[in-house]
């Protein structure tokens, strides 16, 4: 890899490496700990943090099994970094330890299983507040920076925000975060699944934590509330039939066997992290990085649909929705509307001659476009 404009120092920034090892304490050894990683981590704002051994733990090697059904769907990346996936020592030679870091996003909003209102967009809970690759790529180097200069001997680490070829859900279970459930999130017993996962890899040896023991036991009811039955096992999610694939994954059309499956999801799904009873007692984070922004606070559909391109722009700018963009947010809204069956929804798809339109040139996208006549005949067979 070839050094960007700007230097190592520009490189280093970019990849999370330290291109420049401090010296060693004079007389002194390395004082790099586990318990001084965790109450760095602690005070740096990481509500979880854990020490797993770098190496090819057996859940690893699933993913290919993963891929090789189809499961995958259309994320060509995974399998393209397929190899790299299976040891983070294919992707930092040197590492010898990854520290888990989890950081809770839960706010205090109702669920979309709590809201009997067609009308009203239902957003995945992560997606409301900015995005979380931004605000926690800053935190993890700041941990890794600190960890580097406290060891005071040579040390490399790399770090990575759902960003990298890290199977981030079997270190923070060897780690000691929480296990991987049913519904394949992480879950942690004290705090619940609403967790943003990141981690550093680190070419020095660190006492680790004892891996987490499954604790979901006989409860299914994750699997048995998933919409479209995507999990076709225990622990297996066939994301093709995932709500949060559908809407935000899918780049071109919506399988029109699957658009009745949305409801009014508009971007992602949390209908099976809702229902675990580990979630029911999840504490709220005052972070004021994930509180929902005004624009995304159970908006309607209608509203939504309304709104200038310019509007949604601005609305989802520097969050996660940016991975949609305009043209697949329309969309999916399109689809919403058509299921939620009210006439303000007729309205909005089929306004009157001399009503106002939005200026939004998305609309009139070819994509969009089959969507709308989709949700249009929808609501025309439904008054029939």
């Amino acid at each position: 890899m070839r050094p960007p404009a700007g230097g190592l120092r520009k490189w280093a920034e970019v990849v999370g490496v330290d291109w420049k090892v401090p010296a060693p304490p004079a007389g002194g050894l390395p004082m790099l700990t586990s318990d001084a990683v965790k109450t760095k981590a602690r005070e740096i704002g990481f509500d979880l943090c854990g020490v797993a051994p770098a190496g090819a733990h057996p859940e690893l090697a699933a993913l290919r099994d993963w891929l090789d059904r189809g499961y995958a769907g259309d994320m060509a990346y995974m399998a393209r970094t397929a190899d790299r996936r299976a040891d983070v020592r294919a992707v930092m030679p040197s590492a010898r330890t990854v520290v888990a870091l989890g950081t809770l996003y839960n706010t205090d909003r109702p669920h979309s299983t709590e809201i009997d209102e067609p009308e009203t967009a239902l957003i995945s809970r992560y997606a409301w507040g900015d995005d979380y690759h931004d605000v926690l790529a800053g935190r993890t180097r700041a941990l890794g920076a600190w960890m580097r200069g406290a060891h005071g001997a040579p040390c490399e680490t790399r770090v990575y925000v759902d960003t990298g070829p890290v199977q981030e859900r079997v270190y923070a279970r060897y780690a000691g975060l929480g296990w991987i459930g049913k519904n394949t999130c992480l879950i942690n017993p004290d705090i619940g699944s609403w967790l943003f996962l990141s981690e550093v890899l680190c070419s020095v040896d660190l006492e680790p934590d004892p891996p987490s023991v499954d604790q979901c036991g006989a409860c299914t009811l994750c699997l048995e509330a998933c919409p479209t039955g995507a999990f076709p096992a225990p622990g297996v999610l066939d994301a093709t039939r995932c709500l949060s694939y559908l809407t935000i994954e899918t780049k071109g059309t919506i399988p029109p066997a699957r658009r009745a499956d949305l409801g009014a999801h508009v971007y992602g799904c949390d209908i099976c992290q809702e229902v675990c009873p580990y979630n029911a007692v999840a504490p709220v984070s005052d972070d004021p990085a994930w509180q929902a922004r005004p624009p995304l606070d159970r908006p309607s559909l209608v509203e939504l649909w309304s709104r200038s391109d310019a509007g949604l722009r601005k609305a989802i700018r520097k969050g996660p929705m940016t991975r949609a963009r305009v043209r697949r947010l329309r969309r999916n809204v399109a689809v919403a509307l058509g299921n939620s069956g009210t006439a303000a929804a007729g309205a909005a798809l089929s306004p009157e001659p001399g009503a106002t339109r939005p200026d939004a040139d998305s609309i009139r996208d070819p994509l969009v476009q089959e969507h709308v006549e989709w949700a249009r005949a929808e609501l025309a067979g439904r008054r029939r």
